[in-house]
């Protein structure tokens, strides 16, 4: 399939270069007719009329069949068969065209097919000034030694211009400057050839580089131009040296400035470039010091340091530095360093004299000699010296910076034994620096202070019946002071009493001041007794001080309640009589008892152990009254017993009994003996008991008599004939005894009671034992029972 198309391909290109061909023949002989137009001329503009320069007219040039042809595919121009007017195709451009050809001429035909015929044309196209003359390098890059000498020649790149005649390039012009003109020439080839000539000498180091600004313009009208920029460098030549900026650099370091730190920077220029201006920096004639304390960077001239710097050794430094290019010129500064001095040194201080311990109670007495130093200079050399306030020193200063530290009052141990002493030496700088040195002063004991009790008085407290050697207490003094002067020993003063046996009852140990008591204490015998102590040191001469001790004797069960009514002897047993008119509540008698102990020990109750007939009497419990139960009745015996404990309330408790006998009697003038039994029993109580009643009442009864007689003569008196039973005073001596029982001490409630005794009777009994006062009693017991209406119940519970 393919080559069959191909065949028919060459087939129909063979047909139309025979027409050609044969078309060419036919009008071999005929001049082509000449048609121009102007570039860049729009599409569809009017180039020519064909009508005329082919002769015919219009309707027969369309009959024929008329059609442009040109060569290559493209058509640029168009045939109007209607009007014969020949147009362009399309915008023209010559210079795409035809280049820098001149002229630039198009050729075509023009064909009639009908009768065949054609006609040879060309078309001429004519430059216009559409294109400005253009340098193909923006930039033209020239390089002239500053060596180079006046006159000479440089020839410079040339502009193009695609417009052709006189629209193509016509000259050059340059900027103008002092140092080169523009010189044309035209070449072989027509074209003209820029050239700069050097007018002047070049001075890199006055202007290194020239921008001149080359303008290429065109014939046109309007002319068109085109610029370059030409830059011109000149090339350097060592023609010059360095040169420092400075010839002295004068600079200040601190001594404490760091290991690399910069010192000062040094600059030289020189005005040449290249290896020329190229400047390295070195030492000249440096010392030893110098070389070990800065180097410099050989390319930036930057001065550094090696080592640090110390203002105490050396304040100055002079540094030579020399300068040199690439060529080998050279040039030199000097830099003058300053160290400057800061306050880097703290002060020092220097003990001369130092005293660590000196006694107490001394004046003005000198501790320490010292002197301060300080290797800095100016303020940083001064220096000031201190302590704290508040310790009793002060620093007196001296020459040369020396000063004493001496004491400004005497020093007390006691107070305080020893001394932190900081001495401060602070210098003036800036930052301030100091030095502190510290020293400790001791105090020595002097033997200034007494011994002291811790009181001024001891009360111990020891209960009786205690084992001997029991230690009862202690005594305790201090002493301030210190060693021996604080070393105590206790004693035993005389005492005041010189009746009190002293070194019998107690000791003292001497080393630690614990009493002793030396034997068993007794309550009943012995209470109390006071003595004194002393404590004295060991110092010389030794100090003592004294205290007073009291001793109480705390007491102890260890007596029994002791009764002493009814007396229990070996007389004849007391009976009481007892009404059978009597109401519940009426008073039988009353139990009176002591107990020699005291406090709780002492405190006395009553009860009812045991009764003929239980619940006919009964027993106050806190005052030992014996009262009826209830009322009394015919067929209660007449004769009763009552055995009554009286118990103390000690630890463990101490007890006695005391036997009653009471006869029921219708009235009291029936006379009443006692029992044999009751005789006996009272014949063989105990002898102790009445050698004991006998004491006491022969104490008592000088004070006593006289008031109970006196009362109890205007009792009687008033109540003579009240009733019977009531008591008679017998005339002449009284054979018996008033005793008033009241309730001091062991009894709750105080009572009289009037004891008559039978007249003539040799045996002195108690006849009966009743109030005295029966109206108060019988209030008293109306009172009682409002404010204690057990009362009752507990006789009757009894």
């Amino acid at each position: 399939m393919e080559a069959k198309e191909g065949k028919e391909r060459s087939l129909k290109q063979r047909q139309v270069l025979m027409f050609f061909v044969l078309l060419g023949v036919a009008q071999a002989g005929s001049e082509p007719r000449h048609y121009s137009v102007a570039e860049e001329t729009e599409s569809g503009s009017f180039v020519a009329n064909l009508v005329k320069d082919l002769g015919l007219e219009v309707d027969e040039l369309a009959a024929r069949g008329p059609r442009v042809i040109s060569k290559g595919r493209k058509m640029r121009l168009q045939l109007d068969r209607q009007t014969g007017d020949l147009l362009l195709n399309e915008k023209l451009d010559r210079e795409e065209l035809c280049g820098p050809t001149e002229p630039c001429v198009l050729p075509f035909q023009v064909l009639l097919e009908n009768p065949l015929q054609f006609f040879q044309a060309e078309l001429r196209i004519r430059d216009i000034n559409d294109h400005s003359p253009v340098f193909l390098d923006k930039e033209i890059i020239l390089k002239i030694s500053e060596s180079i000498t006046p006159g000479t020649t440089f020839l410079i790149e040339s502009a193009q211009d695609l417009d052709v005649g006189s629209n193509g390039l016509q000259s050059y012009t340059v900027s103008p400057n002092s140092h080169f003109h523009l010189k044309l020439q035209d070449s072989a080839d027509g074209m003209i050839l820029p050239q700069l000539v050097l007018d002047k000498a070049l001075d890199r180091e006055e202007q290194p580089e020239f921008r001149l600004t080359l303008t290429a313009v065109d014939g046109g009208t309007p002319p068109r131009s085109g610029t370059a920029l030409v830059r011109i460098e000149v090339l350097d030549i060592n023609d010059n040296a360095p040169e420092f900026a400075n010839l002295l650099y004068e600079v200040q370091v601190p001594e404490n400035s760091p290991i690399g730190s910069q010192v000062a920077v040094v600059s030289a220029s020189d005005l040449d470039i290249g290896a020329y201006g190229e400047i390295s920096y070195v030492f000249s004639q440096a010392s030893e010091d110098i070389r070990k304390t800065f180097r410099i960077n050989a390319k930036s001239g930057e001065l550094l340091l090696t080592q640090k710097l110390d203002f105490e050794s050396i304040q100055t430094y002079t540094l030579n530095v020399q300068a040199t290019d690439g060529g080998g010129l050279s040039g030199s500064c000097v830099v003058f360093v300053q160290v400057m001095d800061l306050n880097d040194n703290p002060p020092e201080l220097t003990m001369s004299t130092l005293i660590s311990e000196i006694a107490e109670n001394l004046q003005e007495t000198i501790i320490a000699v010292f002197s301060v130093s300080d290797p800095d200079s100016g303020d940083n050399g001064r220096m000031v010296c201190s302590i704290q306030d508040d310790l009793p020193f002060f620093l007196k200063p001296s020459v040369d910076n020396f000063y004493t530290l001496v004491t400004n009052t005497a020093l007390d141990r006691e107070s305080r034994a020893e001394y932190n002493i900081t001495i401060t030496v602070t210098d003036l700088g800036t930052p301030r620096l100091k030095t502190q040195h510290n020293i400790t002063v001791l105090v020595s004991d002097v033997n200034d202070n007494a011994p002291a009790f811790t009181q001024t008085s001891y009360t111990l407290w020891v209960r009786e019946n205690n084992s001997p050697a029991l230690h009862i207490g202690s005594v305790s003094a201090t002493d301030t002071d210190a060693g021996a002067n604080a070393q105590l020993t206790y004693s035993l003063l005389p005492p005041q009493d010189p009746h009190l046996p002293l070194a019998s009852l107690v000791s003292i140990n001497a080393d630690n001041g614990h009493l002793f008591a030396l034997r068993s204490l007794d309550y009943e015998a012995l209470q109390a007794f006071e003595f004194g102590v002393g404590a004295t040191d060991r110092g010389s001469p030794a100090l003592s001080s004294q205290a007073r001790v009291r001793v109480l004797v705390l007491d102890a069960n260890d007596n029994s309640p002791f009764v002493l009514y009814p007396l229990q002897n070996g007389s004849a047993p007391c009976t009481e009589l007892v009404p059978r008119a009597a109401e519940a509540g009426y008073l039988v008698t009353k139990v009176v008892a002591v107990d020699g102990d005291s406090g709780q020990n002492a405190w006395l109750s009553y009860q009812l152990l045991k009764a003929t007939e239980p619940g006919l009497f009964g027993v106050w419990p806190h005052n030992g009254e014996v009262r009826t139960a209830r009322l009394l009745s015919e067929r209660d015996a007449p004769k009763h017993r009552l055995l009554v404990q009286v118990r103390d309330n000690g630890e463990p408790p101490r007890s006695a009994s005391v036997t009653l006998h009471v006869l029921l009697v219708d009235g009291f003038s029936q006379p009443y003996l006692p029992l044999p039994e009751a005789a006996a029993e009272q014949a063989r109580a105990d002898p102790l008991t009445v050698y004991l009643v006998i004491a006491l009442a022969s104490v008592s009864s000088l004070f006593l008599l006289s008031v109970l007689l006196f009362v109890a003569v205007r009792l009687c008196r008033r109540s003579r004939a009240a009733s019977l039973g009531r008591c008679s005073v017998p005339e002449g001596p009284f054979p018996g005894h008033l005793v008033d029982v009241s309730g001091t001490g062991t009894l709750s409630q105080s009572y009289q009671y009037e004891v008559c005794l039978r007249g003539g009777s040799g045996t002195s009994e108690f006849k009966f034992l009743k109030p005295i006062l029966p109206n108060f009693l019988a209030q008293g017991e109306e009172r009682v029972n409002e404010a204690n209406p057990s009362f009752r119940d507990t006789f009757e519970s009894n």
